[in-house]
This record gives structure tokens, sequence and C-alpha cells, in this order.
């Protein structure tokens, strides 16, 4: 039974859907004015897993996306770049989603670009001013938040808290409520603009996500993702937007929010130069290591970025490798009693799989798969394995690349070693028979200048890629 944190209820609720509906999930998208960074990756890579694990476990899921194509972030950069903000915006987009594929993220279903619904943002904002939550002022019609009396819900703030440098709420000083937010944004010269009732102008950034989630969801879905930072005002805008709207609670059923990413303690900045943009990682990383760093992190904690956590990543996985390499060169056909193998590979599916139940908890589900690494290792170099028990880990890792996509398959196949490399090996081996250890150990040597490392077992030689 599957347990996730709840946002809005600050606890762990169990996972429920009505029989036979899909799974319907949301998840805030990038803004195209810049290049992809690795807390973004952090949060795409969490709800990536999320959806496959869903799917994993019989749940038909509709992953939706929004990507922000129009906002002051990119009219402000295109205007630094001298090009249009569509140009702007295109040419981020198309990076957005190549490093969404390098970092095998594949299972959004729609990424929805929010100029392509302006006529839904507008008959929603028009709806909210028949209702009496929009205004109109000077510069755009903004979004009466007295009016909604369940304000701040998400946040647990007050309409009569302050909204002081929060990012994102729109400055006017005409504005009804300090926390009024704008709906539409009234065109300045040279700038992108719609035409509307209004007058001709842009969506602001709240109203795009509801307008998007109403077209393919309706007013109430299942799970609203994305980073923590996006709780104040973004997703508390979306709840005050979607439910006056539809007169119904709640918009979502189960809010989903990844925890802050820093790089070695520090915010990441661009003043600290320490911004690290996915194409920065691909330069000196694999997707592999980036995917298996966030996966043993919890999703919704707080998460420390450096080096040596890379690193380690990194040395982690070359165990999983040696490991599924190692099982592959069994050759023993039989083992009369498999009681252990079966007993710790029942406990460590159960394991593995309760833990991903449990919040999604991924650090703990790949503890219970390095534990069953150790065991099997000793059991291996026993002789206590056979072709049967290999094929059948192999086939359960398999299983769960399915989900974290954090082994690379093609690292795992089989390298034949030249003929020459064979034959110095049995050079070798008649060499240690005659006791000469000189020449033997000459020739071994040799073949690790070749690339290959000689691992002497109980059946004999085994050569390894370096």
């Amino acid at each position: 039974m599957l347990k996730i944190y709840n946002t809005i209820s600050r606890k762990k609720e169990i996972f429920k859907l009505e029989k036979g509906k899909k799974a319907r999930l949301f998840v805030c998208g990038p803004t195209t004015y810049d290049f992809s960074h690795i807390g973004h990756a952090r949060t795409y890579i969490i709800f990536d897993a999320f959806v496959k694990y869903l799917k994993h476990k019989g749940f038909k899921v509709f992953y939706l996306q929004n990507i922000t194509d129009i906002d002051d972030k990119i009219i402000i950069r295109a205007k630094e770049k001298k090009v249009s903000p569509k140009e702007l915006s295109l040419f981020f987009e198309k990076e957005y989603l190549k490093d969404m594929k390098n970092l095998k993220i594949n299972s959004v279903d729609k990424y929805a670009k929010a100029t392509d619904y302006i006529k839904e943002i507008i008959s929603q904002i028009n709806r909210l001013i028949e209702k009496g939550y929009g205004y109109r002022i000077k510069d755009g019609i903004y979004y009466d938040i007295s009016k909604f009396k369940s304000y701040g819900k998400l946040s647990k703030r007050k309409v009569s808290d302050s909204y002081d440098a929060v990012s994102r709420i729109d400055d006017n000083k005409d504005k009804k409520n300090k926390g009024d937010f704008c709906l539409w944004k009234f065109s300045k010269e040279g700038e992108p603009k719609w035409k509307s009732p209004w007058g001709e102008g842009r969506p602001g950034w709240h109203i795009e996500d509801t307008a998007i989630t109403e077209k393919y969801f309706g007013s109430q879905y299942d799970i609203h993702g994305g980073a923590y930072d996006l709780i104040f005002p973004h997703h508390e805008a979306e709840i005050a937007q979607m439910e006056a709207v539809s007169n119904k609670s709640p918009m979502v059923k189960y809010w989903m929010h990844t925890g802050f990413l820093t790089i070695e303690g520090k915010k990441m900045s661009k003043s600290l130069n320490n911004f690290i943009t996915i194409g920065d990682f691909f330069k000196r990383h694999s997707y592999t290591e980036l995917r298996f760093l966030v996966l043993k992190n919890l999703w919704r904690s707080p998460f420390d970025y450096s080096e040596k956590s890379i690193n380690e990543s990194n040395s982690a996985l070359k165990k999983i490798e040696e490991f599924l390499k190692k099982l592959k060169s069994i050759k023993i056909s039989y083992v009369k009693n498999c009681k252990e193998f079966n007993g710790l590979f029942k406990k460590t599916k159960e394991e593995f799989y309760s833990n991903l139940d449990d919040d999604f908890n991924t650090p703990e589900a790949l503890a219970s798969l390095f534990a069953f690494i150790r065991k099997l290792n000793i059991m291996i170099d026993k002789n206590l394995i056979s072709k049967k028990e290999s094929k059948k880990t192999f086939e359960f890792f398999k299983e769960i690349n399915k989900v974290f996509e954090i082994i690379d398959f093609n690292k795992i196949k089989e390298e034949k070693p030249a003929y020459f490399i064979k034959k110095l090996l049995s050079q070798r081996e008649r060499c240690r028979k005659e006791r000469n250890w000189e020449k033997a150990d000459e020739i071994r040597k040799k073949i690790e200048e070749l690339g290959y490392i000689i691992e002497d077992t109980e059946q004999g030689p085994k050569l390894n890629k370096k």
C-alpha cells in the first residue's frame, strides 16, 4: 500500500484512486529564459522515477507538465540578447527537452506551452472577474486574495502576513492587498501581446497552470508536484484561482514538493560561481551518476551537491556494475541447496518495494539493495549461486532499473578478451604450475597493460576489464 507525504496535510497519506481511473499528475515545468540547472534536474528526476513506480504498481498515469514560454524574465533576457521573446523561449525549450532526454526522463505524456492556451486562460480570468475575485487597475487584472477565505492553507500563511521578498508577487501600489497577484498584464510597447476582453496583454504566471490543468484534468485532480520554493506564492495562487472558479475543493488531493538543493552548503547562484547547468554536469559526468545521487536522497529532504557526493555515487554505481558482471560470469549450472539464496532474494525484494511504498523512500530502498549485493558476493565466492539464481537476480536489477534508470546495461555486456590475451593467460597458468613465479608475474603485468585484471578463483583465472 503506497503512502505519500502530502504537503497540505503535513503527513503521510495512503495513495488512493477511484477504481479504473488514471492517476492525473501535474508538475510545474521550466520558464524558458535560461539553461536548466541541476536543481531543476532533481525535481524532474524524482517525478520521472515516481511516475515509473506508479506504473510498476499497476496504476495508469497521465503526466502533464507546462512550459512557461511568456514571462517577465523571458522578455528581459530577450532584450539583453537582442532577439524576440519567442525566439529566445524556443531556443531554451529545445535545450530543456534535450536535457530531459539525456537524463532519461521520458515519462511526461504532454508538455503544454502557455502561449498555446491563451483562449483557456482568458476564459478562466473572465469567470474569476464575474465571481468577484478579479479586479482591474492601471496595469492589469488582479486577483483579490481577501475574497478567497482559505487563502494560505497550503503554505500555512494568513492574508494579513507580510508578503515582502517573495518571488513573483506583482508589485503595484494600487492593489487592494499586498499579496494580490496579476492574472493579465496589459502590454507595454514592444512586448508580446494577445487580444482580450480587457485589452491587449499577456497572462500572469499563476493563471497559465490552472488554465492548462482545467483543460486536461477538469477542476480537480490527483497530484500536483514541484519544487519546495513554489509552495508560496505560486501553488497557493493556483488553489485560489481554481477553487474560486469551480466552487470545488480540494483542487488537488496530494501535493508533493521536492526539497531545496544547495551546492556544498550554499545556495546555487551565478554570483557565487556555483551555478551548475545540466549541460555543465554532462561535460564531466553521466546521467546515471546524477540520477543515482538524486535517488539516494529522500525526495522531500534538503539535498546538498558536491564533487565528493558525485564521486561517491560513481563508486557505488561501479559496485553495482561489477556485481552484475560477476553474475554474468557464473558458469555453475546447478547448486544443490538454494534455500539461503531464496530467503535472501525474497527478503530483499520485499524490503525494496516496501521502502518505496513508504513515501517513495528511495535511499532506504537502495540501502537494502547494497546489503543484498554484499551478501550475494560472499555466496558467489563460496560457489553457492548457479546460472539460474544469477539470471533471477539479473532480471530483478533490470526491473529496478525500469523505475530508477541508474544502470547503463551497455557497460555490463561481456567483452570477450582477444585471442592473444587468452594465450598470455594460458602461458601464465603454465608458469604457475611450473612454479616459475617471476615469469608468471611478468605475464600478469603485460595483461594488465592491455587493460585486463586477472582474478584467481577456485575455478581458475578470470579476466576482468579494468
